[in-house]
Protein backbone atom coordinates (compact mmCIF):
# COMPACT_ATOMS: atom_id res chain seq x y z
CA UNK A 1 0.00 0.00 0.00
CA UNK A 2 0.94 3.44 -0.58
CA UNK A 3 -1.15 6.71 0.84
CA UNK A 4 -3.75 4.40 1.22
CA UNK A 5 -3.68 3.22 -2.18
CA UNK A 6 -3.34 -0.76 -3.41
CA UNK A 7 -0.93 -1.29 -6.17
CA UNK A 8 -3.49 -2.14 -8.70
CA UNK A 9 -4.94 1.44 -7.96
CA UNK A 10 -1.84 2.78 -8.96
CA UNK A 11 -0.33 0.39 -11.49
CA UNK A 12 -1.48 -0.12 -15.15
CA UNK A 13 -2.11 -3.85 -16.66
CA UNK A 14 -1.22 -5.40 -19.23
CA UNK A 15 -2.78 -7.93 -21.48
CA UNK A 16 -0.71 -10.69 -22.82
CA UNK A 17 -2.27 -13.23 -25.53
CA UNK A 18 0.46 -16.14 -25.20
CA UNK A 19 0.09 -17.36 -28.29
CA UNK A 20 0.83 -14.46 -30.28
CA UNK A 21 3.69 -13.04 -27.66
CA UNK A 22 6.67 -14.49 -28.13
CA UNK A 23 7.63 -18.13 -29.39
CA UNK A 24 10.68 -19.29 -27.97
CA UNK A 25 10.88 -22.85 -29.67
CA UNK A 26 10.06 -22.05 -33.29
CA UNK A 27 6.44 -23.89 -33.26
CA UNK A 28 4.49 -20.63 -34.39
CA UNK A 29 3.21 -20.15 -30.91
CA UNK A 30 4.03 -18.19 -28.22
CA UNK A 31 5.29 -19.61 -24.98
CA UNK A 32 5.91 -18.90 -21.19
CA UNK A 33 9.26 -18.75 -21.69
CA UNK A 34 8.39 -16.50 -24.80
CA UNK A 35 6.71 -14.04 -22.23
CA UNK A 36 9.45 -14.40 -19.85
CA UNK A 37 11.96 -13.42 -22.31
CA UNK A 38 10.21 -10.46 -22.57
CA UNK A 39 9.73 -9.07 -19.83
CA UNK A 40 12.11 -6.61 -19.85
CA UNK A 41 9.30 -4.61 -22.35
CA UNK A 42 6.93 -4.74 -19.98
CA UNK A 43 9.46 -3.16 -17.56
CA UNK A 44 10.72 -0.18 -19.91
CA UNK A 45 7.62 0.39 -21.45
CA UNK A 46 6.12 1.33 -17.42
CA UNK A 47 3.53 -1.30 -16.63
CA UNK A 48 2.74 -2.90 -13.25
CA UNK A 49 1.14 -5.93 -13.71
CA UNK A 50 0.51 -8.61 -16.76
CA UNK A 51 -2.52 -10.58 -16.78
CA UNK A 52 -1.60 -13.75 -19.08
CA UNK A 53 -4.81 -15.18 -21.33
CA UNK A 54 -5.12 -18.98 -20.78
CA UNK A 55 -2.27 -20.89 -20.87
CA UNK A 56 -3.80 -24.51 -19.12
CA UNK A 57 -4.41 -28.17 -21.21
CA UNK A 58 -6.77 -27.83 -23.31
CA UNK A 59 -7.71 -29.31 -27.11
CA UNK A 60 -7.75 -25.77 -28.00
CA UNK A 61 -11.28 -25.56 -29.38
CA UNK A 62 -12.01 -21.98 -28.21
CA UNK A 63 -7.41 -21.59 -28.01
CA UNK A 64 -7.46 -22.28 -24.43
CA UNK A 65 -10.68 -21.32 -22.90
CA UNK A 66 -11.83 -24.83 -23.01
CA UNK A 67 -9.56 -26.34 -20.04
CA UNK A 68 -9.16 -29.80 -19.55
CA UNK A 69 -6.76 -29.43 -16.33
CA UNK A 70 -6.97 -26.37 -14.26
CA UNK A 71 -3.87 -26.97 -12.46
CA UNK A 72 -1.47 -28.00 -14.96
CA UNK A 73 -0.02 -25.96 -18.09
CA UNK A 74 -0.08 -27.45 -21.92
CA UNK A 75 2.53 -28.51 -23.63
CA UNK A 76 2.29 -25.91 -26.36
CA UNK A 77 3.19 -23.17 -23.70
CA UNK A 78 5.36 -25.10 -21.65
CA UNK A 79 5.81 -26.90 -17.79
CA UNK A 80 4.80 -25.59 -14.37
CA UNK A 81 8.71 -25.19 -13.78
CA UNK A 82 8.44 -22.69 -16.67
CA UNK A 83 5.96 -21.05 -14.93
CA UNK A 84 7.32 -20.60 -11.66
CA UNK A 85 10.45 -18.81 -13.52
CA UNK A 86 8.06 -16.87 -14.78
CA UNK A 87 6.63 -15.53 -11.75
CA UNK A 88 9.65 -15.27 -10.37
CA UNK A 89 11.40 -13.32 -12.94
CA UNK A 90 7.98 -10.91 -13.96
CA UNK A 91 8.53 -10.67 -9.39
CA UNK A 92 12.12 -10.32 -9.08
CA UNK A 93 11.44 -7.19 -11.80
CA UNK A 94 8.58 -5.91 -9.69
CA UNK A 95 6.00 -7.03 -12.05
CA UNK A 96 2.54 -8.99 -11.08
CA UNK A 97 1.53 -11.72 -12.60
CA UNK A 98 -2.49 -12.21 -13.12
CA UNK A 99 -3.93 -15.27 -14.69
CA UNK A 100 -6.94 -15.83 -16.43
CA UNK A 101 -9.68 -17.94 -14.65
CA UNK A 102 -12.01 -19.70 -16.05
CA UNK A 103 -14.93 -20.70 -13.85
CA UNK A 104 -18.15 -21.45 -16.15
CA UNK A 105 -17.12 -24.04 -18.19
CA UNK A 106 -14.63 -26.41 -18.66
CA UNK A 107 -13.36 -28.72 -21.62
CA UNK A 108 -15.80 -31.61 -22.71
CA UNK A 109 -12.37 -33.91 -22.19
CA UNK A 110 -11.88 -32.64 -18.76
CA UNK A 111 -12.10 -35.80 -16.35
CA UNK A 112 -14.46 -33.96 -14.18
CA UNK A 113 -17.19 -34.14 -17.54
CA UNK A 114 -15.92 -37.65 -18.58
CA UNK A 115 -16.93 -38.55 -15.56
CA UNK A 116 -20.13 -36.52 -15.90
CA UNK A 117 -21.50 -38.25 -18.82
CA UNK A 118 -20.56 -41.64 -17.66
CA UNK A 119 -23.89 -42.57 -16.48
CA UNK A 120 -26.66 -40.39 -14.71
CA UNK A 121 -25.80 -41.96 -11.07
CA UNK A 122 -22.38 -41.01 -11.22
CA UNK A 123 -21.50 -39.43 -8.12
CA UNK A 124 -20.05 -36.06 -10.84
CA UNK A 125 -23.36 -36.22 -13.21
CA UNK A 126 -24.62 -32.81 -10.89
CA UNK A 127 -21.34 -31.18 -11.47
CA UNK A 128 -22.39 -30.01 -15.13
CA UNK A 129 -25.91 -28.70 -16.38
CA UNK A 130 -28.07 -31.80 -17.75
CA UNK A 131 -31.73 -32.09 -18.19
CA UNK A 132 -34.04 -34.23 -19.58
CA UNK A 133 -35.51 -33.52 -23.51
CA UNK A 134 -38.75 -31.17 -23.87
CA UNK A 135 -41.92 -33.20 -24.27
CA UNK A 136 -41.37 -33.04 -28.38
CA UNK A 137 -37.66 -35.24 -27.35
CA UNK A 138 -35.74 -31.68 -28.18
CA UNK A 139 -34.34 -29.14 -26.40
CA UNK A 140 -35.24 -28.28 -22.64
CA UNK A 141 -35.40 -24.34 -23.70
CA UNK A 142 -35.18 -22.19 -26.45
CA UNK A 143 -31.55 -20.81 -25.18
CA UNK A 144 -29.21 -20.31 -28.07
CA UNK A 145 -25.03 -20.66 -27.50
CA UNK A 146 -22.97 -17.35 -27.79
CA UNK A 147 -20.90 -18.86 -30.87
CA UNK A 148 -23.87 -19.75 -32.72
CA UNK A 149 -26.95 -22.92 -32.60
CA UNK A 150 -28.93 -24.22 -29.62
CA UNK A 151 -26.87 -24.18 -26.36
CA UNK A 152 -28.01 -27.42 -25.40
CA UNK A 153 -26.08 -30.55 -26.71
CA UNK A 154 -27.70 -33.99 -26.76
CA UNK A 155 -25.96 -36.67 -25.21
CA UNK A 156 -27.02 -40.22 -26.38
CA UNK A 157 -25.60 -42.68 -23.74
CA UNK A 158 -27.60 -41.32 -21.33
CA UNK A 159 -30.52 -39.55 -22.46
CA UNK A 160 -30.38 -36.45 -21.82
CA UNK A 161 -28.82 -33.15 -22.83
CA UNK A 162 -26.15 -30.76 -21.06
CA UNK A 163 -26.20 -26.88 -21.09
CA UNK A 164 -23.40 -25.12 -22.73
CA UNK A 165 -23.35 -21.28 -23.19
CA UNK A 166 -20.47 -21.38 -25.44
CA UNK A 167 -19.25 -24.18 -27.64
CA UNK A 168 -20.63 -27.49 -27.59
CA UNK A 169 -17.04 -28.67 -26.40
CA UNK A 170 -17.22 -26.14 -23.60
CA UNK A 171 -20.05 -27.87 -21.47
CA UNK A 172 -21.21 -25.33 -18.40
CA UNK A 173 -20.37 -25.89 -14.65
CA UNK A 174 -23.09 -26.09 -12.33
CA UNK A 175 -22.04 -23.41 -9.63
CA UNK A 176 -25.49 -24.30 -7.62
CA UNK A 177 -23.32 -27.67 -6.54
CA UNK A 178 -21.22 -26.82 -3.24
CA UNK A 179 -18.90 -29.56 -4.43
CA UNK A 180 -17.78 -27.67 -7.69
CA UNK A 181 -17.70 -24.23 -5.88
CA UNK A 182 -15.11 -25.82 -3.83
CA UNK A 183 -13.13 -27.59 -6.33
CA UNK A 184 -13.16 -24.14 -8.46
CA UNK A 185 -12.20 -22.13 -5.32
CA UNK A 186 -9.40 -24.53 -4.77
CA UNK A 187 -7.91 -23.78 -8.11
CA UNK A 188 -7.58 -20.46 -7.26
CA UNK A 189 -6.15 -21.45 -3.98
CA UNK A 190 -3.61 -23.71 -6.34
CA UNK A 191 -2.49 -20.25 -8.05
CA UNK A 192 -2.19 -18.42 -5.57
CA UNK A 193 0.39 -21.15 -3.57
CA UNK A 194 2.46 -20.90 -6.72
CA UNK A 195 2.70 -16.81 -5.99
CA UNK A 196 0.13 -15.29 -8.71
CA UNK A 197 -0.86 -12.10 -8.02
CA UNK A 198 -4.66 -11.93 -9.13
CA UNK A 199 -6.99 -13.23 -11.64
CA UNK A 200 -8.76 -12.12 -14.38
CA UNK A 201 -12.67 -14.01 -14.38
CA UNK A 202 -13.23 -15.09 -17.59
CA UNK A 203 -17.46 -14.96 -18.46
CA UNK A 204 -18.55 -14.02 -15.07
CA UNK A 205 -21.83 -13.19 -15.80
CA UNK A 206 -22.98 -16.45 -17.50
CA UNK A 207 -21.79 -18.15 -14.76
CA UNK A 208 -25.43 -19.76 -13.17
CA UNK A 209 -28.53 -19.65 -14.94
CA UNK A 210 -31.91 -19.37 -14.15
CA UNK A 211 -33.28 -22.63 -12.33
CA UNK A 212 -36.88 -23.12 -13.71
CA UNK A 213 -35.08 -23.07 -17.11
CA UNK A 214 -37.66 -20.19 -18.42
CA UNK A 215 -37.35 -19.59 -22.32
CA UNK A 216 -35.35 -15.92 -22.86
CA UNK A 217 -37.76 -13.67 -24.82
CA UNK A 218 -37.00 -12.23 -28.03
CA UNK A 219 -34.88 -9.38 -28.69
CA UNK A 220 -36.66 -6.39 -30.33
CA UNK A 221 -33.25 -4.94 -31.00
CA UNK A 222 -32.22 -7.69 -33.38
CA UNK A 223 -31.38 -7.14 -36.55
CA UNK A 224 -30.44 -9.55 -39.96
CA UNK A 225 -26.74 -9.16 -39.74
CA UNK A 226 -26.41 -9.36 -35.99
CA UNK A 227 -24.98 -12.58 -33.91
CA UNK A 228 -27.93 -14.88 -33.78
CA UNK A 229 -27.48 -14.98 -30.46
CA UNK A 230 -28.64 -11.45 -30.02
CA UNK A 231 -31.67 -12.83 -30.98
CA UNK A 232 -32.89 -13.18 -27.41
CA UNK A 233 -32.58 -11.23 -24.52
CA UNK A 234 -30.71 -13.11 -22.20
CA UNK A 235 -33.01 -12.51 -19.44
CA UNK A 236 -32.20 -16.29 -17.79
CA UNK A 237 -28.71 -16.72 -19.24
CA UNK A 238 -26.69 -14.24 -17.92
CA UNK A 239 -26.61 -11.75 -15.39
CA UNK A 240 -28.40 -14.01 -12.85
CA UNK A 241 -28.65 -12.69 -8.95
CA UNK A 242 -26.86 -16.13 -7.54
CA UNK A 243 -23.16 -14.82 -8.84
CA UNK A 244 -22.52 -12.10 -6.85
CA UNK A 245 -22.62 -15.28 -3.88
CA UNK A 246 -20.20 -17.04 -6.11
CA UNK A 247 -18.31 -14.20 -7.14
CA UNK A 248 -18.25 -13.24 -2.74
CA UNK A 249 -16.92 -16.37 -2.36
CA UNK A 250 -14.14 -16.29 -5.10
CA UNK A 251 -12.58 -12.84 -3.07
CA UNK A 252 -13.25 -15.00 0.24
CA UNK A 253 -10.85 -16.99 -0.95
CA UNK A 254 -8.43 -14.77 -2.58
CA UNK A 255 -8.34 -13.00 0.96
CA UNK A 256 -6.95 -16.50 2.71
CA UNK A 257 -3.93 -15.43 1.18
CA UNK A 258 -1.37 -12.84 1.92
CA UNK A 259 -0.54 -8.96 0.18
CA UNK A 260 -3.39 -7.46 -2.41
CA UNK A 261 -4.72 -9.92 -4.65
CA UNK A 262 -6.28 -8.60 -7.30
CA UNK A 263 -9.45 -10.27 -8.93
CA UNK A 264 -11.31 -8.50 -12.15
CA UNK A 265 -14.41 -9.58 -13.65
CA UNK A 266 -15.07 -9.72 -17.30
CA UNK A 267 -18.76 -8.67 -17.65
CA UNK A 268 -19.92 -7.23 -21.09
CA UNK A 269 -23.06 -5.40 -18.76
CA UNK A 270 -24.66 -1.52 -19.15
CA UNK A 271 -22.80 0.41 -16.45
CA UNK A 272 -25.84 -0.06 -13.66
CA UNK A 273 -25.59 -3.25 -13.79
CA UNK A 274 -21.84 -3.56 -13.51
CA UNK A 275 -21.93 -1.71 -10.32
CA UNK A 276 -23.39 -4.90 -8.68
CA UNK A 277 -20.11 -6.91 -9.07
CA UNK A 278 -18.13 -4.97 -6.86
CA UNK A 279 -20.22 -6.84 -4.55
CA UNK A 280 -22.09 -5.64 -1.10
CA UNK A 281 -19.72 -3.19 0.78
CA UNK A 282 -17.03 -3.88 -2.09
CA UNK A 283 -17.03 -7.75 -1.35
CA UNK A 284 -16.64 -9.18 -4.77
CA UNK A 285 -14.46 -8.05 -7.57
CA UNK A 286 -12.17 -4.95 -7.08
CA UNK A 287 -12.50 -4.36 -11.07
CA UNK A 288 -14.93 -5.28 -12.70
CA UNK A 289 -13.94 -4.60 -16.52
CA UNK A 290 -15.35 -1.28 -17.81
CA UNK A 291 -15.69 -2.20 -21.60
CA UNK A 292 -17.90 0.99 -22.62
CA UNK A 293 -15.23 2.74 -23.87
CA UNK A 294 -14.59 -0.29 -26.91
CA UNK A 295 -18.50 0.61 -27.64
CA UNK A 296 -19.21 4.49 -27.24
CA UNK A 297 -19.05 6.32 -30.25
CA UNK A 298 -16.21 7.97 -30.27
CA UNK A 299 -17.42 12.00 -29.91
CA UNK A 300 -16.00 14.29 -27.63
CA UNK A 301 -19.74 14.69 -25.74
CA UNK A 302 -20.21 10.96 -25.91
CA UNK A 303 -17.45 9.53 -24.36
CA UNK A 304 -17.53 13.07 -21.19
CA UNK A 305 -21.06 11.37 -20.91
CA UNK A 306 -20.01 8.28 -20.50
CA UNK A 307 -17.28 9.15 -17.90
CA UNK A 308 -19.89 11.37 -15.84
CA UNK A 309 -22.27 8.47 -16.08
CA UNK A 310 -19.62 5.78 -14.83
CA UNK A 311 -18.27 8.33 -12.78
CA UNK A 312 -21.39 9.02 -10.66
CA UNK A 313 -22.94 5.30 -10.54
CA UNK A 314 -19.70 3.98 -8.66
CA UNK A 315 -20.62 2.60 -4.77
CA UNK A 316 -18.82 4.38 -2.52
CA UNK A 317 -15.10 3.43 -2.57
CA UNK A 318 -15.43 1.68 -5.49
CA UNK A 319 -12.26 2.25 -7.82
CA UNK A 320 -12.93 2.72 -11.63
CA UNK A 321 -11.33 0.70 -14.39
CA UNK A 322 -10.64 1.77 -18.00
CA UNK A 323 -10.13 -0.26 -21.42
CA UNK A 324 -9.52 0.02 -24.71
CA UNK A 325 -9.33 -3.18 -26.40
CA UNK A 326 -8.63 -7.18 -25.49
CA UNK A 327 -8.34 -10.16 -27.36
CA UNK A 328 -12.12 -10.28 -28.39
CA UNK A 329 -12.95 -6.70 -30.00
CA UNK A 330 -11.62 -5.20 -32.49
CA UNK A 331 -8.42 -3.25 -32.10
CA UNK A 332 -8.54 0.94 -31.46
CA UNK A 333 -6.12 1.67 -33.69
CA UNK A 334 -8.63 -0.05 -36.93
CA UNK A 335 -11.73 1.21 -34.90
CA UNK A 336 -11.31 5.45 -34.62
CA UNK A 337 -7.65 5.35 -37.02
CA UNK A 338 -4.07 5.97 -35.87
CA UNK A 339 -3.80 9.00 -35.71
CA UNK A 340 -7.09 8.91 -33.02
CA UNK A 341 -5.42 6.15 -31.40
CA UNK A 342 -2.39 8.61 -30.09
CA UNK A 343 -5.49 10.17 -28.56
CA UNK A 344 -7.09 7.21 -27.46
CA UNK A 345 -3.81 6.16 -25.23
CA UNK A 346 -3.68 9.84 -23.88
CA UNK A 347 -7.00 9.52 -22.50
CA UNK A 348 -6.71 5.59 -21.12
CA UNK A 349 -4.02 6.62 -19.34
CA UNK A 350 -5.20 9.99 -17.97
CA UNK A 351 -8.09 8.96 -16.75
CA UNK A 352 -9.00 8.10 -13.35
CA UNK A 353 -8.65 4.36 -12.47
CA UNK A 354 -6.59 1.30 -13.30
CA UNK A 355 -6.14 1.05 -16.93
CA UNK A 356 -5.45 -1.76 -19.01
CA UNK A 357 -3.27 -2.43 -22.38
CA UNK A 358 -3.43 -5.07 -24.68
CA UNK A 359 -0.55 -6.07 -26.45
CA UNK A 360 0.18 -4.71 -29.32
CA UNK A 361 -2.11 -1.71 -28.57
CA UNK A 362 1.19 0.30 -27.56
CA UNK A 363 2.61 0.24 -31.04
CA UNK A 364 -0.97 1.05 -32.61
CA UNK A 365 -1.12 -2.56 -33.96
CA UNK A 366 -4.10 -2.75 -36.79
CA UNK A 367 -6.84 -5.91 -37.45
CA UNK A 368 -5.09 -8.20 -39.55
CA UNK A 369 -7.29 -9.24 -41.95
CA UNK A 370 -7.08 -13.46 -41.84
CA UNK A 371 -7.53 -15.40 -45.50
CA UNK A 372 -10.91 -17.95 -44.97
CA UNK A 373 -8.25 -20.97 -45.14
CA UNK A 374 -6.42 -19.44 -42.66
CA UNK A 375 -9.25 -18.77 -39.71
CA UNK A 376 -8.83 -20.48 -36.62
CA UNK A 377 -11.58 -18.61 -34.62
CA UNK A 378 -14.57 -21.26 -33.71
CA UNK A 379 -16.79 -18.40 -33.51
CA UNK A 380 -16.20 -17.50 -37.06
CA UNK A 381 -15.59 -21.05 -38.65
CA UNK A 382 -19.62 -21.38 -37.12
CA UNK A 383 -21.03 -17.71 -38.31
CA UNK A 384 -18.79 -16.65 -41.25
CA UNK A 385 -19.56 -13.82 -43.00
CA UNK A 386 -20.85 -11.31 -39.52
CA UNK A 387 -17.44 -10.31 -38.42
CA UNK A 388 -17.54 -11.67 -35.66
CA UNK A 389 -14.72 -13.42 -35.94
CA UNK A 390 -11.21 -12.69 -33.16
CA UNK A 391 -7.99 -14.22 -35.14
CA UNK A 392 -7.90 -10.21 -36.71
CA UNK A 393 -7.03 -9.02 -33.00
CA UNK A 394 -5.05 -11.77 -32.02
CA UNK A 395 -2.36 -12.05 -34.91
CA UNK A 396 1.24 -12.12 -33.18
CA UNK A 397 3.23 -8.95 -32.06
CA UNK A 398 5.75 -8.19 -34.17
CA UNK A 399 9.29 -7.86 -32.14
CA UNK A 400 11.53 -6.69 -35.26
CA UNK A 401 11.48 -6.40 -39.34
CA UNK A 402 12.52 -9.69 -40.96
CA UNK A 403 11.18 -13.52 -41.51
CA UNK A 404 9.17 -13.97 -38.38
CA UNK A 405 9.02 -10.41 -37.77
CA UNK A 406 11.13 -11.69 -34.26
CA UNK A 407 8.33 -13.91 -33.26
CA UNK A 408 9.13 -16.73 -34.30
CA UNK A 409 11.36 -18.46 -36.95
CA UNK A 410 8.76 -20.94 -37.82
CA UNK A 411 5.12 -20.84 -39.36
CA UNK A 412 3.46 -18.45 -37.28
CA UNK A 413 -0.23 -19.53 -35.86
CA UNK A 414 -1.83 -16.80 -37.81
CA UNK A 415 -0.57 -14.62 -40.21
CA UNK A 416 2.07 -11.53 -39.26
CA UNK A 417 0.61 -7.94 -39.59
CA UNK A 418 1.73 -7.38 -43.35
CA UNK A 419 3.52 -4.25 -42.36
CA UNK A 420 5.65 -5.58 -39.32
CA UNK A 421 8.65 -4.51 -41.63
CA UNK A 422 7.83 -0.85 -40.63
CA UNK A 423 5.39 -1.18 -37.81
CA UNK A 424 7.56 -3.51 -35.13
CA UNK A 425 8.65 -2.98 -30.96
CA UNK A 426 12.46 -2.53 -32.25
CA UNK A 427 11.56 0.51 -34.95
CA UNK A 428 8.86 2.20 -32.36
CA UNK A 429 11.85 1.86 -30.01
CA UNK A 430 14.46 4.06 -32.18
CA UNK A 431 11.86 6.33 -33.12
CA UNK A 432 11.20 8.82 -30.46
CA UNK A 433 8.00 9.83 -31.85
CA UNK A 434 6.08 6.79 -32.35
CA UNK A 435 3.57 5.54 -30.39
CA UNK A 436 5.52 3.31 -28.19
CA UNK A 437 7.18 7.01 -27.29
CA UNK A 438 4.23 8.31 -26.62
CA UNK A 439 2.64 5.62 -24.56
CA UNK A 440 6.39 5.09 -22.44
CA UNK A 441 5.74 9.04 -21.61
CA UNK A 442 2.38 8.46 -20.55
CA UNK A 443 3.37 5.83 -17.92
CA UNK A 444 6.37 7.54 -16.61
CA UNK A 445 4.04 11.02 -16.58
CA UNK A 446 1.52 8.85 -14.79
CA UNK A 447 3.91 7.30 -12.42
CA UNK A 448 5.68 10.37 -11.70
CA UNK A 449 2.63 12.67 -10.69
CA UNK A 450 -0.05 11.08 -8.30
CA UNK A 451 -2.88 13.44 -9.86
CA UNK A 452 -2.54 11.29 -12.44
CA UNK A 453 -2.62 8.23 -11.16
CA UNK A 454 -4.86 8.52 -7.79
CA UNK A 455 -6.03 11.97 -8.19
CA UNK A 456 -9.61 13.06 -8.44
CA UNK A 457 -11.22 13.57 -11.82
CA UNK A 458 -12.97 16.57 -12.73
CA UNK A 459 -14.98 17.26 -15.57
CA UNK A 460 -14.58 20.23 -17.68
CA UNK A 461 -17.15 18.87 -20.58
CA UNK A 462 -16.95 18.87 -24.55
CA UNK A 463 -15.98 21.75 -26.54
CA UNK A 464 -16.96 20.78 -30.19
CA UNK A 465 -14.54 18.16 -31.21
CA UNK A 466 -12.88 18.63 -27.63
CA UNK A 467 -13.04 16.94 -24.31
CA UNK A 468 -11.53 18.03 -21.62
CA UNK A 469 -11.27 17.31 -18.12
CA UNK A 470 -8.88 17.81 -14.92
CA UNK A 471 -7.19 15.68 -12.71
CA UNK A 472 -6.29 16.59 -9.13
CA UNK A 473 -4.35 15.81 -6.24
CA UNK A 474 -3.13 18.08 -3.35
CA UNK A 475 -1.96 20.83 -4.90
CA UNK A 476 -1.08 19.29 -8.15
CA UNK A 477 -3.48 19.96 -11.27
CA UNK A 478 -3.13 19.20 -14.71
CA UNK A 479 -5.87 19.75 -17.73
CA UNK A 480 -6.10 17.50 -20.46
CA UNK A 481 -7.51 18.45 -23.78
CA UNK A 482 -8.20 16.24 -26.49
CA UNK A 483 -9.29 16.72 -29.97
CA UNK A 484 -11.21 14.09 -31.13
CA UNK A 485 -11.22 15.49 -34.43
CA UNK A 486 -9.65 15.68 -37.62
CA UNK A 487 -9.35 19.68 -37.85
CA UNK A 488 -7.54 21.84 -36.03
CA UNK A 489 -8.67 24.11 -33.45
CA UNK A 490 -8.34 26.36 -30.48
CA UNK A 491 -10.26 27.21 -27.21
CA UNK A 492 -10.65 29.28 -24.39
CA UNK A 493 -8.29 28.09 -21.81
CA UNK A 494 -10.28 30.42 -19.13
CA UNK A 495 -8.62 31.28 -16.30
CA UNK A 496 -6.10 28.80 -16.81
CA UNK A 497 -2.38 29.68 -16.56
CA UNK A 498 0.37 26.14 -17.20
CA UNK A 499 2.30 24.83 -19.58
CA UNK A 500 2.40 21.32 -21.31
CA UNK A 501 3.87 18.85 -20.08
CA UNK A 502 3.16 16.11 -22.70
CA UNK A 503 1.62 16.32 -26.34
CA UNK A 504 0.54 13.54 -28.12
CA UNK A 505 3.29 14.26 -30.96
CA UNK A 506 5.99 14.70 -28.50
CA UNK A 507 6.94 17.78 -29.26
CA UNK A 508 5.17 21.28 -27.82
CA UNK A 509 6.98 20.59 -23.81
CA UNK A 510 7.08 23.40 -22.12
CA UNK A 511 5.00 26.04 -23.90
CA UNK A 512 3.26 28.44 -22.13
CA UNK A 513 -0.81 28.40 -22.21
CA UNK A 514 -2.22 31.46 -23.07
CA UNK A 515 -5.86 33.03 -23.37
CA UNK A 516 -6.61 29.87 -25.83
CA UNK A 517 -5.53 26.34 -26.30
CA UNK A 518 -4.42 25.72 -30.20
CA UNK A 519 -4.71 21.75 -31.15
CA UNK A 520 -3.90 20.57 -34.18
CA UNK A 521 -5.80 17.84 -36.16
CA UNK A 522 -5.87 14.62 -33.79
CA UNK A 523 -3.69 16.25 -30.89
CA UNK A 524 -3.91 15.72 -27.08
CA UNK A 525 -2.20 17.51 -24.10
CA UNK A 526 -1.87 17.00 -21.06
CA UNK A 527 -1.25 20.31 -19.46
CA UNK A 528 0.28 21.42 -15.69
CA UNK A 529 -1.42 23.76 -14.48
CA UNK A 530 -0.03 27.11 -12.19
CA UNK A 531 -1.60 29.11 -9.36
Amino acid sequence: MSDGHAWWQRGVVYQVYPRSFQDSDGDGIGDLRGITARLDHLVDLGVDAVWISPIYPSPMADFGYDVADHTGIDPAFGTLEEFDRLVAEAHGRGLRVILDYVPNHTSDRHPWFAASRSSRTDPLRDWYVWRDPAPDGGPPNNWVAEFGGSAWEWDERTGQYYYHAYLKEQPDLNWRNPAVREAMLNVLRFWLRRGVDGFRVDAIHHLVEDERLRDNPPSPDWRPGMSPARRLVRAHTMDQPEVHEAIAAMRRAVEEFPGDRLLIGEAYLPIDRLMAYYGIDLAGFHLPFNFHLISTPWKAAAVAALIDAYEAALPPGGWPNWVLGNHDRSRVASRIGPAQARVASMLLLTLRGTPTIYQGDEIGMLDVAIPPDLVQDPWERNLPGLGLGRDPVRAPLPWAAGPGAGFTTGAPWLPLPPDHARTNVAAQDADPFSMLALVKALLRLRRAEPALSVGDYVPVGAIGDVLVYERRHGGERFRIVLNMGSAPCEIPSGPLTGHIRLSTGLGRVNEPIGRTISLGPDEGLVIACEG
